[in-house]
């Protein structure tokens, strides 16, 4: 059990992992900071936190589990205000959805408290953010990626990996690169494919009657089109390179059916829609 946590960040992400460790009974105490004066009486008024932090320093000083669930881009400015509140026994975690750019950060701020860092990447969320949309089941039964450094603390790890366990998640370890293509496949291509289809519906004249005209399957398909702006700005910004190889390939085979509905050929369309109707049937979520 640890004695506190101390919540840098009391959003979603942040709120959930409080109210987890809470119900799982892992944590005596939870200090928590955000930006927002707002945010943070909401949070104690949830029992997300159970006092309040004036900043990161102050939610890290006398922690020994600090969870950082601030955008990826704040992610060096934030370490580097809270690393003298460190203790070398702190287990420190990120929440980021990319982690090239967050391993960068934590090895720029952290100095001689690097080894105290575990990086994570729960895959669980909502299209809505706040606070106010903390879910203590957010992370049963989902995957959890953490990519340690070279300098991680053998301690620290195994810590993270017991305590996302505990909380019914399944951890996964890779490397950082690995962590990035992959997702910029599965997560930050896709998002912003819906983003791009509601800009291009948007786009035409008769935007609102077609939109009044959608179903369940366009509903489905464009659901992560309503996350967080500023999130998944600084995603898609800092894992550009890969989003950028996984589009090429997107490309390729968005060509190959125009190509087919420009020749009129139905064959080679029927294969193209079999070949992914398969795929998709035979791939499962991994909970």
């Amino acid at each position: 059990m640890f004695d506190q946590l101390g919540l840098v960040g009391c959003g979603l992400m942040g709120g959930s992992f409080a109210l987890a460790l809470k119900r799982a009974g892992l944590v005596r105490r939870v200090v928590g900071f955000s930006p927002s004066e707002a945010t943070r009486q909401r949070a104690l008024a949830m029992g997300v936190i159970d006092a309040v932090a004036l900043g990161a320093d102050q939610a890290a000083q006398g922690s020994d589990v600090v969870l950082l669930a601030v955008p990826v881009a704040a992610t060096q400015s934030t370490l580097a205000g809270m690393a003298e509140a460190l203790s070398p026994q702190t287990l420190l975690m990120d929440v980021g959805s990319t982690k090239r750019d967050v391993v960068q950060a934590a090895e720029l701020a952290l100095g001689d408290k690097l080894a105290t860092f575990v990086p994570a990447h729960p895959i669980a969320g909502k299209e809505v953010a706040g606070v106010a949309h903390a879910d203590v089941n957010l992370y049963t039964g989902c995957q959890v990626i953490l990519t340690p450094m070279e300098k991680t603390g053998t301690a620290q790890l195994a810590q993270a990996q017991a305590l996302w366990t505990a909380l019914g998640a399944h951890v996964r370890l890779m490397s950082a690169l690995d962590h990035d293509s992959a997702f910029a496949a599965v997560s930050h291509l896709p998002h912003m494919l819906a983003f791009a289809a509601m800009n291009a519906v948007n786009s035409q004249a008769q935007a609102a009657h077609f939109l009044s005209l959608a179903g369940p399957g366009f509903r489905d398909f464009t659901r992560i089109a309503a996350s967080d702006p500023a999130v998944w700005r600084d995603i898609l910004h800092a894992n550009r390179d890969q989003l950028l190889l996984q589009s090429g390939h997107l490309r390729e085979a968005l060509q190959a059916f125009e190509s087919a509905l420009a020749e009129g050929d139905t064959a080679a369309l029927e294969q193209l829609i079999t070949a992914a109707s398969q795929s998709r049937s035979a791939w499962s979520l991994k909970r």
